[in-house]
């Protein structure tokens, strides 16, 4: 029985987990591609410019999900990116995690 217990709680840790994990597909969702695409640059930045504007950055993930939840502008010139409310915070660390790990 304990085996049981345990085996059900590891994959509601793995289906809850996976609700938050980022792809295109969340992104796609989101309506984050609405102004930004992978590859090259629509209102937004490419998410790949992005990741590599920010590698190495230690805070680059808590920043970016600030900016992914709050909005901000300057950055990449001159158009503000609006607050996204409909992004949760796990949603958005998610996205960032996910765009951070694109080469």
């Amino acid at each position: 029985m304990k085996i049981f217990c345990a085996i059900g709680l590891l994959a509601l840790g793995v289906f809850h987990n996976s609700a938050a994990t980022a792809s295109e597909e969340l992104a796609r969702a989101k309506a984050c591609l609405g102004c930004h695409a992978v590859e090259q640059k629509r209102m937004g930045p490419a998410y790949k410019q992005v990741a590599e504007k920010y590698a190495g950055q230690p805070d680059a993930e808590d920043r970016l999900v600030e900016k992914v939840m709050h909005g901000g502008s300057g950055v990449w010139g001159s158009m503000s990116m609006p607050p996204n409310s409909q992004v949760t915070a796990d949603e958005a660390r998610a996205l960032v995690r996910w765009i951070l790990s694109l080469k």
